[in-house]
């Protein structure tokens, strides 16, 4: 039996070559690669052009649509269209007085189109502090404010509970055709609150929403019929309530129980 030969290579092995590579297509590949690479530099160059136009939009009462105009052009001196960094626009305008929210956009050729949004007071904080339909602080030293706002006042840290609160009960009165001036919260959580026509309405600390529907259901009738005859009207009594005059008289109404916290 004859047997394999010794040097004979087995079939299954082949040498190992490197892959053949068109050099002339990988060449071509390769330019058209940089020559878009470059056609897109060259599109980025002439679009990014200086910005020469600002447009300020909004309804101003507080912000000068002139400052609007010169912080923009401060901040954009030097900048490209579309290198322009529009959050860095925003957030400047944001240190505006009276601004609430910003939008910033590209008007090409070379342009930015801005819209601002003024803050809406809704009450006064304190002397000079202002407080918006949110509840937010968002002026502590304001010379100019306007005499209708509502004062409200309270611990540190309490703007917005003291805000909510009083949007809530303005809304009521109103319905009523009473307009609420002052709202405090003392630093034992007390709350009362004024009338445009000088009554005073003590809440207290417990139970303030009930205590609130209370008055409007029980003490609102007497309160617009003989508003100019009562100095306050206490609330806080565990089923009534008492009216004190402006003759220093107290009278307790439908009370069957002590006055409470």
């Amino acid at each position: 039996m004859l047997g394999r030969p010794k040097n004979r290579r087995r079939q299954s092995e082949r040498p190992w070559r490197l892959p053949a590579v068109n050099w002339r297509r990988s060449s071509v590949t390769l330019g058209s690669v940089a020559l878009a690479s470059a056609a897109a530099a060259a599109l980025i160059w002439a679009l990014d052009q200086p910005i020469q136009a600002v447009s300020v939009s909004g309804r101003f009462q507080r912000v000068a649509p002139v400052d609007v105009e010169r912080v923009v052009k401060e901040q954009v001196r030097g900048a490209g269209l579309l290198s322009v960094d529009l959050a860095a626009v925003r957030r400047t305008l944001h240190t505006l007085p009276w601004v609430d929210s910003v939008s910033a956009q590209r008007a090409w050729p070379r342009g930015l189109n801005v819209l601002v949004i003024e803050q809406v007071a809704a009450a006064r904080w304190g002397e000079h502090g202002l407080l918006n339909t949110r509840g937010e602080l968002f002026a502590t030293d304001e010379r100019h404010i306007p005499p209708e706002l509502a004062q409200l006042s309270g611990p540190e840290g309490t703007q917005s509970a003291v805000a909510q609160r009083y949007l809530a009960a303005q809304g009521r009165l109103q319905q009523a055709g009473l307009r609420l001036t002052a709202l405090r919260l003392d630093a034992r959580g007390a709350w009362e609150f004024d009338l445009a026509n000088g009554i005073t309405v003590r809440l207290g600390r417990r139970q303030v929403d009930e205590r609130f529907e209370k008055f409007i259901a029980a003490a609102l009738k007497l309160v617009t019929q003989r508003g100019e005859d009562i100095a306050y009207v206490d609330m806080r009594y565990t089923n009534g309530f008492a009216i004190g005059w402006r003759s220093n008289t107290t009278h307790r109404a439908a009370d069957n129980g002590g006055r409470d916290a």
